[in-house]
């Protein structure tokens, strides 16, 4: 006997519920409500290979509304995703298990991305559907063809990023992104109109999509609605109105089925009116046999693939682009970077030197993507040679992201995990604020996503204290899995894109200046120095009277105090910590040998807390300690006493009392 279209969703929703069930939390509801799109989806056009997970050419499938997790991992188990089994359902929830609460990028074969905070991974599906198309332009269909689709809840679409998103994919025409919204009408809170009544379908038309309407629960009203918008050449939104919890006769359409167990009695309730006797976690073998079939119906498709791919000339430059590994000559051309510097020392804001080492980089990495949040010009972003892309044009590798901070991060994030693009995009550093959700997917996910953010400090000036970022280089400071760059010249700029670049598992922030800076790495070195995370820049001249610590734009003005404390008799080191996350890797050996015996005085147009595990006990910050003020960049360092004269003040007052 042939299993049912039914009997196949209504595994989905049993599983979903018998896991929540077991786990005594989580949330049967979105999974119960969208079992007969998900279905529709799976088993009549995701494009797939469950013994193969990470096919380039696959459909990418994104569950933003990341809570509803078992829906997920119901579909990677039953269409036979490898390393799946039951087991791991009934551990769903529990320490260690691939069936986290939310899905988890890497955790298992199949999720292609961590979600869960609401809206992201529409975002993020943007970065897809956009990376499949730009790939698509530089390799044609026999290599790069496929879909992106996304299930979001009203959730999803009521917060911000929706917009910033749904805007982006219009603009450029993303035909290839399908969204199927969950259209429940139903919160935490209780009904969605308790705080929205926006029009979404009306919203998406706005922007330029294609839109349509659709029972959720029929499913060959599902299968029309999902064929006709492959054809349209938008972005397209589908409103899946269904009930959450469908077949649970006693919650179902209410809130109370969003994030809690049925209970015993209504899941025995639900497996009578859904017609499902069976016993938790038992699937009957037609049943799987079905899921099973679904799980293989790409499997000729990508054979196809396969032979295509052997045949096609581009094959091996692809298989690089998509592994993001460096090129054989990056180091020489990084040390042609440094070189040039040491070459000719300017007076240059890192803002400029980054722009310059990325003239040389993106030639040498041909699958960089850069772009900025409205500010190309002032963040340094677009690279000599490099193409804006268009709606008309994909083969570029330049995006002008427009005023979406968070959506630009997210959509990295998108390109990131799709493959093919090693993306950085450029904003102000004060408005780390409006994407660090994102940064801190990038960082859960471990995505080399490169955030280019300029302006780092008072120094920017008369812009104010809106925008000089006192706090921010510490709250990026403590995310794990982050690397956090601040270059004092144009050398250690060169060395830091260079880390961030080859650091593949990790999103790397680059803070960098408005205003000038000398070249203080005058020598001309192949070591990567900041690769250490901090080292010594200034040895003393004989024992260490005391050590100066300090990060970009404070780098010169330790050079400047231990010139001055030497006219004085005082030895004074000079250390340089480009990455304080580099440096507390380094062995305590190490670490000993830079920071040393003597005083330490750290130094940084910033807040101290951070600063800390490296001062000591005895150490001493000079930073900040207030928000900024409006005034031209040297008299607010005079004004917040981040100069030459009170390092040099500090260092008298500390020898002496040490």
């Amino acid at each position: 006997m042939t299993a049912s279209h039914k009997d196949m969703a209504n595994a989905i929703r049993a599983l979903s519920m018998d896991a929540v069930q077991r786990a005594n939390s989580g949330h049967p509801g979105m999974p119960m409500g969208m079992a007969d799109v998900a279905s529709v989806l799976f088993t009549k056009f995701l494009k797939f290979a469950p013994s193969d997970p990470d096919w380039a050419d696959r459909d990418r499938f994104v569950l933003s509304a990341g809570h509803g997790s078992m829906l997920l991992y119901s579909l990677l188990y039953l269409t036979g995703y490898k390393g799946w089994t039951l087991d791991d359902l009934k551990d769903f929830r529990t320490l260690g298990s691939k069936t986290a609460g939310h899905p988890e990028y890497s955790h298992a074969p199949g999720i292609e991305v961590t979600t869960g905070p609401l809206g992201q991974g529409v975002a993020t599906a943007v970065g897809m559907a956009f990376a499949e198309r730009m790939l698509n332009a530089r390799y044609g269909d026999d290599l790069v063809d496929h879909d992106t689709y996304v299930i979001a809840g009203d959730g999803c679409l009521m917060e911000g990023i929706s917009h910033e998103a749904a805007g982006l994919a219009a603009r450029h025409n993303l035909s290839k992104l399908i969204v199927l919204w969950d259209d429940n009408d139903i919160t935490i809170d209780g009904s969605t109109e308790i705080a929205t009544c926006e029009d979404t379908c009306a919203r998406f038309e706005a922007y330029g999509w294609s839109v349509r309407r659709v029972d959720g629960h029929d499913p060959d009203a599902i299968e029309a609605a999902i064929a006709a918008e492959r054809e349209t050449d938008r972005p397209s939104l589908i409103a899946c109105k269904t009930i959450i919890g469908f077949g649970a006769p006693n919650k179902q359409g209410t809130s109370g089925v969003h994030g809690a167990p049925l209970g015993d009695a209504e899941i025995a309730a639900a497996r009578e009116v859904l017609g499902w006797p069976h016993a938790p976690f038992d699937i009957p073998d037609d049943i799987m046999d079905a899921w099973r079939a679904a799980g293989m119906r790409s499997g000729v498709r990508r054979e196809d693939w396969l032979e295509r791919f052997d045949r096609n000339k581009n094959a091996n430059r692809f298989v690089h682009d998509i592994s993001g590994m460096m090129p054989g000559d990056f180091d020489a051309t990084v040390d042609a970077i440094k070189q040039a510097f040491v070459d000719e020392p300017k007076k240059i804001a890192t803002r400029i030197t980054s722009k310059m080492t990325l003239d040389g980089l993106t030639k040498s990495v041909p699958n960089i993507l850069g772009g900025s949040a409205d500010l190309t010009g002032s963040n340094g972003t677009l690279a000599d040679g490099m193409v804006l892309l268009t709606p008309d044009d994909a083969s570029g590798n330049y995006l002008e992201y427009g005023v979406r901070e968070f959506g630009m991060a997210a959509a990295m994030n998108g390109f990131a995990l799709h493959g093919g693009f090693i993306p950085y995009g450029g904003t102000f550093l004060v408005f780390a604020d409006y994407m660090r959700p994102a940064i801190r997917l990038s960082a859960l996910m471990g995505l080399r996503v490169i955030y280019v953010m300029t302006h780092d400090s008072i120094g920017l000036g008369e812009d104010g204290p809106t925008h000089q970022p006192v706090e921010t280089l510490a709250s990026l400071r403590a995310l794990p899995n982050t690397l956090v760059f601040r270059p004092a010249d144009g050398v250690e700029t060169a060395e830091c894109w260079a880390l961030a670049l080859k650091a593949s598992h990790t999103p790397s922030i680059m803070s960098l200046t408005r205003q000038g800076l000398p070249l203080v790495r005058t020598e001309h070195t192949a070591e990567n120095l900041s690769a250490k995370g901090a080292y010594v820049l200034r040895e003393a001249d004989g024992e260490r009277d005391v050590t100066l610590l300090a990060t970009g734009s404070e780098v010169e003005i330790a050079i400047s105090a231990s010139d001055a404390l030497a006219r004085g008799g005082v030895n004074a080191a000079v250390v340089s910590m480009p990455c304080f996350e580099l440096f507390g890797q380094q062995s305590k050996v190490y670490q000993a040998s830079v920071l040393g015996n003597a005083p330490r005085i750290g130094i940084e147009a910033a807040i101290a807390q951070g600063w800390g595990r490296w001062l000591g006990d005895n150490g001493v910050f000079i930073g900040m300690d207030s928000f900024g003020a409006s005034a031209p960049a040297p008299e607010l360092y005079k004004h917040f006493g981040i100069t030459t004269e009170a390092l040099v003040e500090t260092a008298k007052s500390l020898i002496v009392r040490t």
